[in-house]
């Protein structure tokens, strides 16, 4: 296996682990997974045969791997199901309750404007307590299920 093809496996895995833990709408998208994984592998061979140091590669590659993929709103949807709804559920239930109400929260997030450092500003306070809302009011329609 050539270091090209190494190093797409490489990212390939890198963003298919984030996708699967905080990005679970984008862990089925090969075709973007291929694309990204692939200009990042292409950034890391193009600055290394630069003459970059290996640090220099590897943060060039993942601001491409990861662009636009540092805010996430599962990651949102999953830290209110923890820290606002873990006394009516186990904690082997919290992950599996996120994943199922996250499609039903998902409409709230188009009020904002998502940027990568948005967890940071002083309107997440306000998403949270909608999202927190949002969950109250369907458990309190559909219950736990």
């Amino acid at each position: 296996m050539d270091t090209q093809q190494k190093d797409l496996s490489y990212f390939r895995l890198r963003l298919q682990e984030l996708l699967n833990t905080s990005f679970p709408e984008k862990a089925n998208e090969q075709k973007f997974i291929e694309q990204r994984s692939s200009w990042a592998a292409n950034a890391y061979e193009g600055a290394f045969s630069s003459g970059n140091a290996i640090e220099q590669c590897n943060e060039i590659a993942n601001y491409i791997l990861f662009e636009g993929l540092h805010f996430s709103k599962f990651d949102t949807v999953f830290q209110v199901v923890c820290n606002e709804f873990d006394t009516i559920m186990t904690d082997e239930e919290l992950r599996p309750f996120a994943l199922k109400v996250f499609p039903v929260c998902e409409p709230v997030f188009s009020s904002y404007e998502l940027t990568d450092d948005f967890a940071y500003g002083f309107e997440f306070d306000l998403l949270y307590t909608e999202i927190t809302g949002t969950i109250a009011i369907w458990i309190e329609e559909n219950g736990l299920q």
